[in-house]
């Protein structure tokens, strides 16, 4: 064990202004000597005890008290300058050496010396374990308005309030200053040193103002910037979910910095998070939400950095739990039970009553109710924009998407749900022109080098959101198309080839570079790309293999898989099929097998599958559209053996299902064998699931896969057994629907973007999107009117199984305003008073002018100098409080039980 520094001790003890021998003494085992002890040697605290608190000193006056030459005591107290064991301001010439408080101060300067910090990792810790000592003690201690650090409302949020405090605008801190820096953020550094970023990184954060710019000039902790750049360092920071803090500590109005906060990492909010202590940092503010504009989009909930916001439900119910009344820290023994330590991965969206089934079932949660309301106003472009905040593809969404948000939409217990596709198909053509289209705005530019493999959704939409960041992102795909199943395993006439060209256009617009025909695995390996500068990897290779059955002449001549079939027609190659057509299979991709044949030369097409016909995984509008162009469906029936002559088909012998099912819902089929029939084919078209093909592609690395050949991979972050390869899509999770693989490929970009940045935990702080629909049981749907759903032109099958083109309509602009009328608006943001500081992030994710601040209160800061004696006579009225609600607790306590 290192000796013990007395004199850094000393000097602990003097800026914690406590006594040794006192009880709250700083001792070698508390995080204020852990920080100091690793760069301030004994000299140094000796120059540094010469110092007084907030009382700048020349190293003359220093020198006289010390003892020592002028020259050497100017160097030694220079040296606790550049590391953060004081801070110091040119006056005239002459250097002005001071104390400050540990926070915010010493901790914060200390952090932010960056060759200290990578050098020894116990700085970031301990400035962490100084928050996790002193905040307990905190909680309800601190009048609002008083703590050091104050939450500053971003101004738009306030603009036209009547009643604004020139305190309150981060503009008039920037006006008033005359000197800038700006440095990384000390606590992001923190988290970093620890492995426990949260994504939101550290570099040019926090601004200094006057005399503490000039200190992080000269130290180096800071770059000086103009006031100009300040203004735009405030404006990214709203645009990517940062609010506003300043240390508190000066008379109102003054403040030497400006911090751009996160919920998730940074140590001030996390008085709120973690030790349900927001009044401690709170604004004059208070969110509140228009009922009636409210449209549950949840951006301001995604967004609200102390999780004051969740998503409940605007229709009534005939019964609601009662509300139960918080307990408080102003009027309660605040305790670890009143703490959330786990606020980094617990993050609510949803309130307890759950909100409504559009968002909730959505398996990307999009806005739906949202961008109903934007169609209905006939702002589409915004309506775009909110879609692609969570699915960049919503045109290709449109046409192929299977509807879970209109299987639980709560008209349908009224009469027919919302036509939602139909809605968004409408809004999403502007994606179909490159004069209307969406390209969003880049919020970062890290630069670094990532691989997609596999050019399907999961891939492209991984792109896309890494993309917006800035990322060099190349795609590289082994056939000659780029879309994956979208372009060669759904047929033209569901989703035409250049609406998921469209879409990839924009993917081209954002810089995302295309490499097709190429093998990963066999032209070019994981390896080589490491070697070329690739940090990170997404395998999104999908399920592109078809699956065979195990029976008696399937390797005949006229046997292929329907997944094969679909991708010859696709490409363009010669595939004709003349005479009678079975397709063996009961789910979406069957049907789409058993159309296309139609159109490929069949005489007839007949289905047979397993389920019976309420059974059948494919969805219903599908079966209907496949009998309206004379494809016969047979259900219960099971493929015994494919009978052949001449090494070739001519039929297929079927045996009687009598169940799939086993009593636990397990697939397992059992038969009648006294039923058979043999049924005369040309050609046989297996459909009965798809298998990954991963080539070379995971030869000789760490990663697993499952015995259906899917990856193993963590569920929430997407890593595989080699830390910088991810996956999703059907990779992943086996053979599912587009929405689904879009989705991981956002939750995938997110977890890369943390992976290639040092120090970034893939887990802390990031929101699980566990979104939960209402009770519809409980509501009260009575009085509504029944207005019927708007519904495109019936699309005759007899044209329909002519053509490979998609005959089917989209809605007029009129057909979208009757319809989004139809939206009964069920969801709605609910606010907790209690957890909101009023920072104003909700108020910048709004389209719909549905958040506002409200000012609630006046209460000001108070120089240092006044802070004891205010924060004393608030502690001596806490605890009446506290005495005075203890019997009524215990007597509530006992009537509850």
């Amino acid at each position: 064990m290192a000796e013990v520094k007395e004199k850094v001790i000393d000097l602990c003890n003097k800026i914690s202004m406590v006594k040794r021998g006192s009880k709250g003494e700083i001792t070698p085992d508390d995080p204020e000597y852990k920080l100091l002890e690793c760069v301030v040697t004994n000299e140094m605290a000796e120059a540094a005890l010469c110092l007084k608190f907030r009382e700048p000193r020349s190293a003359e006056e220093v020198a006289s008290v010390w003892g020592r030459p002028v020259e050497e005591t100017e160097r030694i107290l220079r040296k606790c300058g550049d590391v953060g064991a004081a801070m110091f301001r040119d006056d005239d010439g002459v250097n002005m050496y001071w104390l400050e408080l540990w926070v915010p101060g010493h901790m914060e300067m200390v952090v932010n010396n960056s060759e200290n910090y990578k050098k020894y990792p116990q700085i970031g810790e301990a400035f962490d374990g100084y928050g996790k000592k002193k905040a307990p003690l905190t909680a309800g201690n601190f009048p609002i308005g008083t703590g050091p650090m104050r939450t500053i409302p971003i101004e738009s949020a306030i603009d036209g309030e009547t009643r604004r405090a020139s305190y309150e605008e981060i503009s008039g801190y920037l006006n008033s200053a005359t000197v800038f820096s700006v440095s990384d953020c000390s606590c992001r550094t923190a988290r970093e040193t620890m492995g426990e970023g949260c994504g939101h990184l550290k570099e040019d954060m926090c601004i200094q103002l006057g005399d503490a710019a000039d200190y992080y000039i000269q130290s180096g902790k800071g770059r000086e910037i103009t006031r100009e750049e300040a203004f735009e360092i405030i404006k990214k920071a709203e645009e990517n979910g940062l609010m506003h803090n300043i240390p508190n500590i000066e008379e109102v109005g003054h403040t030497h910095a400006i911090c751009n906060c996160c919920g998730c990492g940074c140590f001030a909010v996390r008085n709120a998070n973690m030790w349900r202590n927001p009044d401690f940092i709170k604004s004059n503010y208070l969110a509140t939400v228009d009922m009636d504009k409210c449209v549950a989009c949840g951006e301001c909930v995604e967004n609200c950095p102390t999780n004051a916001l969740t998503l409940g439900q605007k229709l009534c119910a005939d019964t609601l739990p009662r509300k139960k009344k918080p307990d408080l820290p102003h009027n309660t023994e605040w305790g670890p039970e009143y703490w959330n330590v786990d606020y980094r991965t617990n993050r609510a969206v949803v309130a307890e009553t759950g909100t409504s089934p559009c968002k909730a079932e959505c398996p990307a949660h999009i806005g739906i109710q949202g961008y109903l309301k934007l169609a209905s106003q006939g702002r589409y472009t915004e309506a775009l924009e909110l879609i692609k905040e969570e699915n960049p593809f919503p045109a290709v969404c449109g046409r192929v998407c299977p509807r879970k948000c209109e299987s639980t939409c709560t008209r349908g217990d009224v009469d027919d749900p919302i036509a939602i596709d139909e809605v968004k198909k409408f809004i999403a053509q502007k994606e179909l022109d490159a004069e209307t289209r969406f390209i969003p705005k880049k919020r970062h530019n890290y630069g670094k080098k990532i691989a997609i493999v596999g050019a399907g959704p999961a891939g492209l939409s991984c792109a896309y959101y890494l993309a917006i960041d800035g990322y060099e992102v190349t795609v590289f795909e082994k056939e000659k198309a780029l879309g994956g199943m979208l372009t060669m395993g759904i047929p033209s006439y569901r989703l035409e080839k250049d609406v998921v060209n469209a879409e990839i256009d924009i993917l081209r617009d954002m810089g995302v570079a295309f490499k097709t025909g190429v093998d990963v695995g066999r032209d070019i390996t994981l390896d080589d790309l490491r070697g070329d500068g690739y940090e990170a990897f997404y395998l999104a290779i999908g399920a592109q293999s078809g699956r065979k059955i195990g029976i008696e002449g399937e390797a005949t001549e006229g046997v292929m898989t329907g997944v094969d079939f679909l991708r010859k027609v696709n490409l363009g190659e010669e595939m004709e099929l003349a005479g009678k057509t079975i397709v063996i299979g009961g789910g979406n991709v069957a049907i789409d097998v058993a159309r296309t044949a139609t159109r490929v030369g069949a005489s007839s097409v007949s289905m047979y599958c397993l389920e019976s016909s309420g059974e059948m995984p494919a969805l219903k509008e599908e079966v209907d559209e496949a009998t309206e162009e004379d494809i016969v469906i047979n259900n219960s029936w099971g493929p015994k053996r494919v009978v052949t002559e001449n090494g070739r088909v001519t039929g297929v012998e079927f045996v009687k299902c009598v169940s799939v099912f086993d009593e636990n819902g397990r697939f397992s089929p059992t038969y009648d064998d006294h039923e058979t029939t043999v049924v005369d084919a040309d050609h046989v078209l297996i459909s009965v699931g798809q298998a990954m093909d991963w080539g070379r592609l995971i030869e000789g690395s760490r990663i697993e896969l499952n015995p259906n050949q899917t990856v193993k991979a963590d569920e929430l972050t997407l890593q595989t057994g080699e830390p910088d390869v991810f996956a999703g899509g059907d990779a992943l999770i086996g053979p599912s629907f587009a929405i689904d693989a879009i989705a991981m490929g956002k939750e995938g970009a997110i977890s890369i973007h943390r992976y290639v940045h040092p120090g970034q935990s893939l887990v802390l702080g990031r929101i699980k999107r566990e979104y939960v629909s209402f009770d519809k049981t409980s509501l009260n749907l009575s009085g509504y009117d029944r207005v019927p759903r708007e519904k495109t032109d019936h699309v005759d099958g007899k044209k329909a199984k002519q053509t490979f083109k998609d005959l089917r309509g989209t809605f007029t602009e009129e057909q979208v305003r009757k319809e989004t009328e139809r939206c009964l608006g069920c969801g709605a943001t609910v606010v907790d008073d209690f957890m909101c500081v009023g920072c104003g992030m909700c108020t910048t994710k709004c389209k719909f002018d549905a958040i506002k601040l409200v000012r609630v209160r006046d209460e000001a800061g108070v120089d240092f100098g006044d802070l004891k004696k205010t924060v004393v006579r608030h502690v001596l009225k806490r605890k009446v409080k506290i005495a005075v609600a203890k019997p009524w607790k215990k007597l509530k306590k006992a009537v509850s039980m």
